[in-house]
């Protein structure tokens, strides 16, 4: 008797809450959101459910539980908070 269950079954959701700012948050209409992700889903893997790769390209910056991260590759961890943060620019 097998205890696998269907493919696929082994990999729970996890929630995390994820923060928008700036001109991001604006065209949004939302400044905080709480999402269900895969276990094991990655930054990059949240960037594409969320429409934001054009915006990384241009230099979106993403910050896990307030710590700015440069690998995309970075797992998400269960009640993390994610943050995508405009580009600085001053004058």
């Amino acid at each position: 008797m097998s205890m696998s269950g269907p493919p696929g079954a082994d990999r729970r959701a996890i929630m995390v809450r994820v923060l928008f700012f700036g001109p991001l948050a604006e065209s949004l209409g939302e400044r905080e959101v709480e999402i269900a992700v895969e276990f094991g889903s990655s930054i990059i893997e949240l960037v594409e459910r969320l429409g934001l790769q054009d915006l990384v390209s241009r230099g979106l910056r993403v910050a896990i539980n307030s710590n700015v991260v440069s690998d995309l590759d970075s797992v998400i961890e269960d009640s993390s908070e994610i943050a995508f943060l405009p580009p600085v620019s001053g004058g």
